[in-house]
Parts: C-alpha cells; sequence; structure tokens
C-alpha cells in the first residue's frame, strides 16, 4: 500500500472522530433554564398575578408582560448559539490540524522512501565518476619524456652572392630588428599568476602588464582567466578554498612525471561542495571542460620548465597562488593526481 493509500483513511478517520453531532451541554442547560423560566412565568401569571385595568391600558400590559416573559429565554438561547459556534470552530480547527500534520506525515515518508543516502556519499560518487571519465583524457599530458634531447636548430645559411651582384651596392632594404624584450623575473611571474588582489594592486597589474609580454606566458594567464570565470559562476572563489600545505619537493617529483599516491597530496583541496559543483560542471558543460584541460595542459607544460630553474621558496610562492589552486582543484576533480 502506497503513502497516499495510507494517508487517506487517516484523514477521513480524522475528520470523522471529530464530528459529535447531538445536543451540547450547553443547549442542554440552555433548555432547562428556558423550560424552567417559561414554567415559573405560567405559575405566577395563573395564580399569583392578579389582573388590574381596563381597555388599552391592558392590552399594552398584555405586551409587555409577554416581552418581558420571553426576553430571558431569547437571551438564553443566544449565548447557547454562541457557545455552540465556538464549539464547532474548535472542531474545525483540531480538523485542519489534523490533516495538516497527516499531509506533513506522509510527505516525510515518501521522502524517505528513496533511501537513506547522504550528501556526502552522493558527493563521493560524483567525484569518483568524474575521475574515472575524466583520466583518460588529460594522461598524455603527463608522459614527460626527458631523455630525448631537443634536435640542435638548424644554422641559417646565408647564399653566397653571385656575380652579377658583385658589382652593384648594397641597397638600405633590411627591417631594422625589434628590440629584444626584457626576460621576466620570476618574483613578476608568480605575482602575475596570482592576479590583481583589488583594483588599487598597482604591483599586481604592473606584473600583469609585463606577464602578458611574453607570450607562452600570456597564453597561461588567459587559460587561468578563463576558468576562474566559470568557477566564479558557480560559486566558487579561489580565496575561499585553503588547500593543504604541499612541500616544493611535491611539486618536483610531479614535473619529472611521478603519479600515483607519491603527488597525492597535490589534490589537497578539501571543500566538497567546490569539488562536487565543479565536477557536474565538467561533466555536464562541454564549454568549461574544453577550458579546464586546456589550463590543465598549460599549467603543466609551464611546471616542467619553471621547476628546473626555481628554488623550494619560488615554487611554494606558485603553490599558493590563484592560479595554482584552480590547478588543484580541477586537478583532482579530473583524477590527474591519481
Amino acid at each position: 500500500m502506497s503513502d497516499s493509500q495510507q494517508s487517506k483513511p487517516t484523514l477521513v478517520g480524522a475528520y470523522d472522530s471529530a464530528r459529535s453531532p447531538g445536543m451540547t451541554a450547553a443547549e442542554a442547560v440552555a433548555l432547562i433554564v428556558s423550560l424552567l423560566w417559561l414554567l415559573g412565568a405560567a405559575v405566577y401569571f395563573l395564580f399569583l398575578y392578579e389582573s388590574s385595568g381596563e381597555g388599552g391600558s391592558r392590552s399594552l400590559h398584555l405586551v409587555l408582560t409577554v416581552f418581558a416573559v420571553l426576553m430571558p429565554v431569547v437571551m438564553v438561547w443566544v449565548a447557547a448559539m454562541a457557545a455552540r459556534s465556538a464549539r464547532v470552530m474548535r472542531e474545525e480547527s483540531a480538523r485542519l490540524r489534523t490533516a495538516i500534520d497527516a499531509i506533513r506525515q506522509a510527505y516525510v515518508n515518501q521522502n524517505q522512501k528513496g533511501g537513506d543516502s547522504t550528501i556526502a556519499r552522493k558527493l563521493d560518487e560524483i567525484a569518483v565518476a568524474q575521475r574515472k571519465t575524466e583520466t583518460a583524457l588529460l594522461t598524455f599530458t603527463s608522459i614527460r619524456e626527458h631523455s630525448v634531447a631537443q634536435e640542435p636548430r638548424a644554422a641559417v645559411i646565408a647564399p653566397a652572392p653571385s656575380r652579377e651582384d658583385e658589382g652593384q651596392e648594397a641597397l638600405p632594404l633590411d627591417t631594422p630588428p625589434e628590440p629584444a624584450a626584457p626576460p621576466l623575473l620570476r618574483e613578476d611571474f608568480i605575482r602575475a599568476l596570482n592576479f590583481p588582489e583589488t583594483a588599487e594592486d598597482e604591483e599586481g597589474f604592473t606584473a600583469l602588464r609585463k606577464a602578458l609580454k611574453d607570450r607562452q606566458t600570456a597564453l597561461l594567464i588567459q587559460a587561468a582567466q578563463d576558468v576562474l570565470t566559470l568557477l566564479s559562476q558557480d560559486g566558487i572563489y579561489m580565496d575561499d578554498l585553503r588547500p593543504d600545505m604541499v612541500r616544493p619537493e611535491i611539486w618536483r617529483r610531479f614535473a619529472a612525471g611521478e603519479r600515483g599516491r607519491q603527488i597525492a597530496a597535490l589534490g589537497g583541496i578539501r571543500d566538497r561542495s567546490s569539488l562536487a559543483l565543479a565536477a557536474g560542471r565538467m561533466k555536464q558543460d562541454p564549454i568549461f571542460r574544453d577550458a579546464g584541460h586546456h589550463f590543465l595542459r598549460r599549467f603543466d607544460k609551464m611546471l616542467l620548465e619553471f621547476e628546473k630553474t626555481a628554488s623550494d621558496q619560488e615554487i611554494q610562492d606558485l603553490a599558493e597562488t590563484r592560479t595554482a589552486r584552480a590547478f588543484m582543484l580541477l586537478g583532482r576533480v579530473a583524477g590527474i593526481f591519481d
């Protein structure tokens, strides 16, 4: 039997049990008082009352007498009807309260019928399913072949001048080389990856402008900005995340290509709601998924080069930036730290 079928007899019974047809105590008292009053008035007028007066005065006296006899009876029954109305209202209120309680109980039973799984268990299931589906897509980005040396660039050999050109003067047609941009300092690089704190953060904007002049850094910053903007649409902000502290050697081992339990500490984001929202967005939103994969590849490529010459303190400073926190969040959702 369903919950709705079980609740229906309860409601009907509540209404039927509240009905109590018949004379109430107030009506019984009113009837007794009315009978006693009429009986007393009859005895008085039949045996004790002596008529005096004639004509119109006698008729007026009779009308007043009848009015005096009936008025108390009317007042008694008005009081009895008021008491009955109050009782009916109390009964209706009780029936309504009983019906609401029965409906609430049926609703609770219906909600509990689906099982006793907790929210935390559902979040864990979402995270596990997401890691299984996304691990294969990002595996190829983590394969590093350090043993393969880079091929030397082919030297540009200027062609020998022909005899026809020996007698000609060189024309000043060469374009002057553009001045080389100054190298980006690691301090400015790390500061740019954290993005400006406020609109008045002049140092942050200065470092960001310097970083955008470097092509590879500009691509990483653009990818990080896209991801942070998409995450903010779900109310996920990097300043609210408090990831576990990760030793610099763990970052170096990850950059060297190690995977598994040894580098699992990189997924130190413990905010369950942020993980669940990011996992659901990664699974359902193709735009978010593409942006996340692109960002993870860019950060992975940057870390490979950055780790070679960076100190432990610089790696620690990098791990505390907003860009690194986004990498730790999306990396755990994608399962690249497993």
